[in-house]
């Protein structure tokens, strides 16, 4: 039966096999429109343009989340309990004690972000401290401690590079197509169908690494909530805090498209859905699953 610990080791393994396959994609893809073009510059602008975007979001990132989901710092004279609570699990963690913000909305949910341990933030809402007993908030806050011990802030920034210089490359590839395809030798016949098909990969590539980049994330959930169950040796603990957040009603208005994929559970409730082709698309695993892999292991 399957452990915490080959759980965990099983999904590092899957998360970095797509990454591979992600590079691959990109260099593959970059031949490919430097080829159609006769030249290597789109590929070395967008690797520049995609690198500085990367590089500033990796340094300002957690501050324009925590401003865009209003969330306060607390001290800890403001809330010993928690805090005692993130203090004991970064212990057990080895992971230095991140800052609290407190989010004041209805709705339990939680996320850490900073671009690195030393650096790393959780933020929580109101309803969670209020709705969930302590051995869920428990479960809740080592899952946010997994995403920090994990490094999962720097694997999103190397993502959004990634992810980025695909869009930019097909961009710049729609751009310029039209302009070289008047300076290409009329007598190659081979070049009109490859064009084509340049542009229809110029089309679907940022899908598709969209696509990589989602099914990245939700690997990163499942190893997050596996290292988090080995955090406090009690697993049912963050399954049961996952129920009643999946379940809870309450909106949270300060969450969006560009930050619900941040929160332990996907915060934009009814836009979930079974249809195979939307869970590509999903930011987060189905709750079931996660629950299910939870209740399936043994610490």
């Amino acid at each position: 039966m399957a452990t915490l610990y080959t759980q965990a080791d099983s999904n590092v393994r899957k998360t970095w096999i797509l990454l591979i396959l992600f590079l691959v994609f990109i260099i593959s893809l970059g031949w490919f429109f430097s080829y159609l073009l006769e030249t290597p510059v789109i590929l070395w602008v967008s690797v520049f343009f995609s690198s500085l975007t990367a590089f500033l979001s990796f340094w300002y990132s957690d501050k324009i989340v925590l401003l865009i989901s209003r969330a306060k710092l607390i001290e800890k004279r403001e809330n010993p309990e928690l805090y005692r609570l993130v203090e004991n699990l970064s212990i057990t963690a080895g992971l230095s004690l991140p800052k609290i913000y407190i989010i004041n909305e209805l709705q339990p949910n939680a996320f850490a972000t900073g671009r690195d341990p030393k650096h790393a933030v959780i933020a929580i809402t109101r309803g969670l401290l209020e709705k969930l007993e302590r051995v869920e908030l428990e479960g809740v806050l080592a899952h946010e401690l997994a995403h920090i011990g994990n490094k999962d802030m720097l694997l999103g920034s190397v993502l959004v590079v990634l992810v980025g210089i695909v869009s930019m490359i097909s961009d710049y590839f729609l751009r310029l197509s039209r302009f070289g395809s008047r300076k290409r030798d009329s007598r190659d016949s081979g070049r009109p169908l490859l064009s084509i098909i340049g542009i229809i990969a110029a089309i679907l590539a940022p899908i598709a690494a969209t696509l990589i980049q989602l099914a990245i994330s939700r690997k990163r959930e499942f190893l997050a909530d596996a290292t988090g169950a080995l955090l406090t040796r009690y697993p049912e603990g963050l399954a049961r805090a996952l129920e009643k957040i999946s379940t809870d009603p309450s909106p949270l208005g300060v969450a969006n498209n560009a930050t619900h994929h941040l929160y332990i559970v996907s915060p934009l409730k009814g836009m979930e859905s079974k249809n195979w082709i939307a869970k590509l698309f999903m930011t987060h695993p189905p709750i079931e699953e996660r629950i299910k892999a939870l209740r399936g292991m043994e610490v």
